[in-house]
């Protein structure tokens, strides 16, 4: 009998990796299908005017723009949108706080004071701010869950513009409904965050913000000499840091690590759960004090998220569609600018700078096809390429 054994040893593999690269290529034609290529909602806001050339170096021109859109986004009443049209044209705590620090970070304290008292005026009294507000100052409630993360984000803000005697009760409510979170094991429940969608799971979207928040709110109520909020909240920030640490280190992924191995039961989590997410930036300057472990978690998300066009999308649980959203880029870049990286500052802002749309304004994502996408211009980016650049020229404060 003839022994064809080493003929099937032969072609067995070749014949697997084909399989592999049509299931590969059919996955990836599904994937492309069911997310189909963003496109520019429109070039920039209507009838914005840069004005003359106000800022030095090599982003002046990047900064000036993105100033511009802060001040058409910025309405009389210190209502900051989103963006300008449609579904963009509401104000997000979180954003907005963005935009007072920026206004901040370049000594325009009058409009981030603006700003400030409209998220001043529309506060919680008690419980979480809601994802978003009507210029008027309406909660908006179409099914959006309210939003913890928006309690650190207001602290910040207020924090870093230096204004906590100005807003002690928005610093005293917000705070205080962090503690009122917590839970024995020093965490809160789950809430929706940046991402905009249920979650089932506590994410890091949720605590690194907290963290940032009640850091502020100590920092405020020991200027203020309020000594007993300062050490309630700051029992509330060790218990909070301590549970971040044991649940999400030492990778601070974007749900808590657990262990992979059946085993070894008692096996320590190694940083596995909800893969990457670029939310990792804000356990670092210039929001949180420098760590080792930190900095690397926060290196080794941008090398995971980076995608083909060279900006970085949201989290590897995010769609795998090759889009790159610009205020994760940002945030990366503002990171680097903090750490005194100046190298992938410098490369992330240039990026940044690059795929601006026709008007000079920076798009919400910059697509497949290497084309801005999205709503332009979006406050957040903005607000962060101006925090960014400012980090750049001088250090900023951390909490």
């Amino acid at each position: 009998m003839r022994d064809d054994s080493a003929r099937r040893v032969g072609w067995f593999p070749a014949v697997v990796i084909v399989v592999l690269l049509a299931f590969l290529a059919a996955g990836t034609a599904n994937n492309l299908a069911r997310n189909p290529q963003p496109q520019l909602v429109a070039e920039g806001i209507p009838g914005r005017k840069v004005p003359a050339a106000t800022f030095d170096g090599p982003y002046g021109g990047l900064v000036g723009a993105a100033v511009a859109d802060l001040d058409a986004l910025t309405l009389s009443n210190g209502a900051t949108l989103a963006g300008w049209d449609g579904p963009w044209r509401f104000v997000w705590p979180r954003d907005a706080s963005f935009v007072a620090a920026a206004y901040c970070s370049i000594g325009q304290d009058a409009a981030a004071g603006r700003v400030l008292d409209f998220l001043n005026g529309i506060r919680p009294s008690t419980g979480r701010w809601e994802a978003r507000y009507a210029d008027s100052g309406e909660a908006i409630r179409d099914g959006r869950e309210p939003q913890l993360d928006g309690s650190g984000w207001v602290l910040w803000a207020t924090w870093f513009c230096r204004t906590g005697s100005r807003y002690w009760d928005l610093v005293r409510e917000s705070a205080d409904q962090i503690v009122s979170e917590l839970g024995p094991d020093g965490l809160p429940e789950p809430s929706p965050d940046y991402w905009e969608r249920p979650e089932s799971k506590l994410t890091l979207g949720t605590v690194a913000p907290l963290l940032t928040g009640l850091r502020s709110a100590v920092g405020i109520a020991t200027d203020l000499r309020h000594a007993d909020e300062a050490a309630r909240w700051n029992d509330a920030l060790e218990k909070l840091t301590k549970a971040t640490d044991r649940q999400f280190g030492p990778d601070y992924p974007r749900t808590p690590a657990r262990a992979v191995s059946f085993l070894e039961p008692g096996l320590e989590p190694i940083g596995l759960g909800g893969g990457a997410d670029a939310i990792v930036t804000v356990l670092g300057p210039p929001f949180a004090p420098a760590r080792d472990i930190v900095t690397t978690a926060i290196d080794r998300a941008r090398a995971v998220l980076t995608q083909p066009n060279g900006g970085v999308t949201p989290g590897e649980e995010w769609r795998t569609d090759g889009v790159s959203w610009t205020p994760q880029t940002a945030m990366f870049a503002l990171s680097a600018a903090a750490r005194g990286d100046r190298a992938t500052a410098g490369e992330l802002l240039t990026w940044l700078d690059h795929y601006r749309t026709s008007s000079g304004a920076l798009p919400e994502k910059v697509n497949r096809d290497l084309q801005p996408a999205g709503e332009a211009p979006l406050g957040w980016t903005s607000a962060l390429v101006v925090l960014a650049v400012a980090a750049l020229e001088k250090p900023l404060p951390i909490p």
